[in-house]
């Protein structure tokens, strides 16, 4: 009984060191696979009787030991797209199983992925090496917020930047002081450039003449309104010369004769001196609030001693925008995926989250370095990026394999010399066996 206890325990020890044999073999093949996790192989005795005065042979088992939780490298990628998570966590993906016309149709199923070598497709979606789509919250395209009540592909469809037309502008310059009025009057201009609603680019001007002490007309044109005709319009600004106002400081902005209606200028006990007008460059009435300043602070149009008795233009803003075609994609630290235009705008479509489990290593693994949910891992649970035990982004990097080539060798050898020791208990039991047959004859 001992000797076919022997052999039985031999050969589950070939078994065993046979799929220790394949474990190494799967790790070294996939060293450079990016967000490889390597299998390791625990050894498991099993007992057929063991007593103080006898112990009968037994056998042993190999399971895989997975290293989901281990972290391989980062190497920094040529790939804008690309990232890599340092610390817990993975990247939740969808798996495509079809077509339809252009559109992919998705498994229902949720995958998670340490391969984050991500890459624009035909049809804007993110798709690492694999083949697994990035998935992430979809933002308010206004305030790029995350919509975190659902987790989608991410697919770049905004390929233009609708214009806007300029509703908000402002202006920060130095008049220079004047004692006297001078022949002809000190008059002085400077352009603003706005957008109409079809994104043409509009000039104002706002030409500034002295007319009193610390007191000037400020007459605005635009190119190409009808509204006030080719003349404009005009209000008079006051500096210094109010109670309570300091020198050289924007006091008042009020109308004069020739200032329209449909001007408005700021009220009695305003602090922000923001003068109200509407254009029309033949798509409509458009409102522009031109802001000039604080009353009673040195911000925005100011009056004092100039050396070169020059208008000094500090700077201008407006908030319109030219209409935008795609420049191309980023992804931010936080994991937003940010589109940006030739026109210099910007816009978030999604957050990409990390996703952690109470158990990463009782995940079942799938094809192209994926994996699913069990039971034994636990629920996953959607994380901004570094909060909640979620790991941070690494932007322009993707995780190696944590396959340790050196090590795998190392194992390589051992698994070799158990094998053969295994067969020579074979070899051995069998010679036992013939020999005892032998007696027999």
């Amino acid at each position: 009984m001992s000797i076919f206890g022997a052999l039985a325990t031999a050969i589950s020890g070939l078994t065993s060191q046979s799929k220790a044999l394949g474990n190494i073999s799967d790790n070294v093949a996939n060293s450079q696979t990016v967000g490889f996790k390597r299998v390791d192989t625990d050894f498991v005795s099993y007992v057929t009787r063991s007593t103080l005065i006898d112990n009968e042979p037994g056998s042993v088992t190999a399971r895989p030991a997975y290293s989901n939780a281990v972290q391989g490298p980062t190497e920094i990628s040529d790939n804008p797209l690309a990232m890599a998570i340092s610390g817990q966590g993975m990247f939740s993906v969808a798996r495509a199983i079809g077509i339809t016309g252009t559109t992919p149709t998705f498994d229902e199923r949720q995958f998670y992925t340490r391969a984050g070598d991500f890459s624009q497709d035909a049809n804007g979606y993110l798709v690492n090496s694999s083949g697994y789509f990035l998935q992430g919250w979809p933002s308010d395209p206004l305030t790029g917020l995350p919509d975190r009540t659902k987790i989608t592909p991410v697919q770049v469809s905004q390929q233009v930047y609708n214009p806007i037309a300029t509703s908000q502008a402002s202006i920060t310059a130095n008049l220079p002081s004047t004692s006297t009025i001078t022949t002809p009057p000190l008059s002085l201009s400077s352009p603003i450039q706005i957008y109409d609603a079809l994104g043409n680019q509009r000039l104002v001007t706002m030409t500034f003449t002295n007319t009193a002490a610390d007191t000037w007309t400020m007459n605005v044109t635009a190119a190409g309104d009808v509204t006030y005709g080719a003349g404009g319009f005009d209000v008079q600004l006051s500096f210094g010369n109010a109670a309570g106002v300091a020198p050289g400081t924007l006091g008042s902005i009020t109308t004069i004769g020739t200032t329209p209606a449909s001007v408005t200028v700021p009220g009695a006990g305003a602090t922000a001196s923001d003068l109200g007008m509407v254009f029309d460059f033949g798509q409509g009435p458009q409102n522009l609030n031109l802001n000039l300043g604080t009353f009673g602070q040195a911000l925005g149009l100011t009056q004092f001693a100039s050396s070169t008795g020059k208008f000094d233009l500090r700077g201008t803003s407006q908030n319109g925008v030219a209409l935008g075609s795609f420049s191309d994609l980023a992804i931010r630290a936080n994991g937003d995926v940010t589109v940006n235009y030739d026109n210099g705008q910007s816009r978030i479509i999604a957050r990409a989250p990390v996703v952690t489990f109470k158990n990463v290593d009782k995940l079942e693994r799938l094809d192209g370095q994926a994996f699913m949910r069990t039971v034994e891992s636990g629920e996953a649970t959607v994380n901004e990026t570094a909060t909640n035990g979620a790991g941070k982004l690494v932007n322009g990097s993707v995780e190696k394999s944590n396959v340790d080539i050196a090590s795998e060798f190392t194992k390589l050898i051992v698994a070799q010399r158990a094998y053969s020791a295994n067969t020579k208990v074979v070899t051995t039991s069998d010679q036992m066996l013939q020999e005892t047959i032998n007696m027999a004859r």
